[in-house]
């Protein structure tokens, strides 16, 4: 028979990994968050409950498996008193974690469901790529950005939970339904960075997003060299509106990134004077010739039109 657990701490945590038989390294990429998330958890003991979204994962994991699995973790939760790490004696050296950890675990396929806004994100590996239209080698940390530009839908929840201003285009506080899943577009650069916050993210800065597009060896576009407009939503197709976010499956990065170019501009975090930002990625209001991930473009902070945005982070938190 199969074992429920009502509310997740971290004492039910360290049993789950464990009669699953996983190492925390394991544990964490199977859950699609940080070792360290998982480190944290299992320390706290029941004194520590994850967040609504990890609880549904972890009522995922403990699904899955056989009825061994739900043996030993039933055994663990009855019989043993979970080991909850204790105090050193003499004091010890902390490890060192970088500021930007480059060993983030995911999954198989590198890609991982943010916790708070669930979006799917994918690993950009660390190391270097050639920048701008001169090609300058430029040497990045690891990071995670999403597949995906923020969608209506996804802004809808942001707006709900916060009561931030909808965009112009909604029918009040709802977007379109038609418009779910298309790139969610007026919105300042201020708007966009208060997703980001509220997310527990950040906006890229137009280096990642420029890698995340480009890939490591400076090609033009996103699929390659290939001047090949019919992968991306742009002016001269005439379709004159946005387009949900996966129409454009063939015009994917190397890292699997959608609609880097065509479709929305894209805010990013780095100035280009004071009140302004750089934009990135073009429109489906702008020419072809606009598309190249590595050309400059940039606006007042207030702006609001054909712009819209993505977010990256360094690691998952809980």
């Amino acid at each position: 028979m199969s074992t429920t657990v009502q509310r997740w701490s971290g004492r039910e945590v360290r049993a789950l990994r464990e009669a699953k038989r996983m190492s925390i390294r394991d544990f964490a990429g199977h859950l699609g968050i940080s070792e360290r998330m998982v480190s944290k958890w299992e320390a706290g003991g029941e004194n520590i409950i994850p967040r609504p979204i990890n609880q549904s994962a972890l009522d995922s994991s403990l699904a899955a498996p056989g009825p061994d699995v739900h043996a030993r973790f039933a055994v663990m939760l009855e019989t043993a008193t979970l080991r909850v790490p204790q105090p050193a004696t003499a004091p010890t050296q902390p490890p060192t974690i970088p500021a930007t950890d480059n060993t983030i675990p995911v999954g198989d396929e590198h890609q991982i469901r943010h916790p708070i806004d669930g979006k799917s994100m994918v690993l950009v590996e660390a190391g270097t790529f050639f920048s701008g239209t001169d090609n300058t080698p430029v040497d990045l940390p690891a990071f995670y950005i999403d597949v995906f530009p923020t969608t209506n839908a996804d802004y809808a929840r942001f707006v709900a939970a916060t009561d931030a201003k909808p965009p112009l285009h909604w029918q009040g506080s709802e977007p379109p339904a038609e418009l779910l899943n298309h790139p969610v577009v007026f919105v300042t650069w201020h708007d966009a960075n208060a997703y980001a916050e509220w997310a527990g993210k950040t906006l890229p800065t137009s280096q990642q997003w420029e890698k995340a597009a480009r890939g490591t060896r400076g090609d033009l576009y996103p699929w390659g060299n290939q001047r090949t407009p019919a992968k991306v939503n742009y002016r001269e197709h005439a379709i004159r509106s946005t387009t949900p976010v996966d129409t454009y499956a063939s015009g994917v990065s190397p890292y699997g990134v959608y609609d880097l170019c065509g479709n929305v501009w894209e805010w990013c975090a780095t100035p280009s004077a004071p009140g302004r930002y750089e934009l990135k990625g073009s429109a489906f209001t702008s020419p072809f010739l606009r598309c190249t991930p590595a050309s400059f473009n940039d606006a007042s902070a207030h702006m609001h039109d054909d712009t819209g945005f993505r977010c990256t982070t360094y690691s998952p938190s809980c």
